[in-house]
């Protein structure tokens, strides 16, 4: 028996389960440029908003769907917390993702919030030259 009984028991093995596992990790002015650059393979960033309900909706799609391909890296960042960042980036609206490849910038992503539907434009997306940075 644990230190706080059977409960406690039940609780951790529901919050360690594999959906409970925090797979979006989240980025802010002191953290983003640095953290990109050192991310091989694909990343994408999407700006969210605390009030702004297609974030959410956004937020759990994209957990489904790293769970179901696991083969890139998500970043969130708070667009009212790192206004820094949206000015940098020219963020008007939420949610806005990026797409980026071995740390270089790609292109302003966009793709219906299913997990295959943006699988399938990930793959198209990349088949495009890289654009510039905003």
């Amino acid at each position: 028996m644990s230190l706080f009984g059977e409960r406690s028991n039940y609780l951790f093995n529901l919050c360690s389960s594999v959906y409970m596992i925090p797979i979006i990790k989240y980025l802010d002015e002191f953290t983003y440029h640095h953290v990109i650059a050192d991310t091989k393979g694909v990343a994408l960033v999407f700006y969210t908003g605390p009030n702004c309900g297609s974030c959410h909706h956004l937020r759990h799609v994209l957990n489904e769907y790293l769970h179901q391909y696991n083969n890139l890296s998500v970043f969130e960042v708070d667009a009212v917390t790192s206004s820094a960042l949206v000015n940098e980036f020219n963020v008007f609206h939420l949610p806005t993702m990026f797409l980026y490849k071995d740390g270089r910038y790609h292109c302003e992503f966009h793709a219906e919030a299913l997990p295959d539907r943006i699988h399938k434009a990930i793959e198209q997306a990349l088949l495009l030259p890289a654009e510039d940075e905003p």
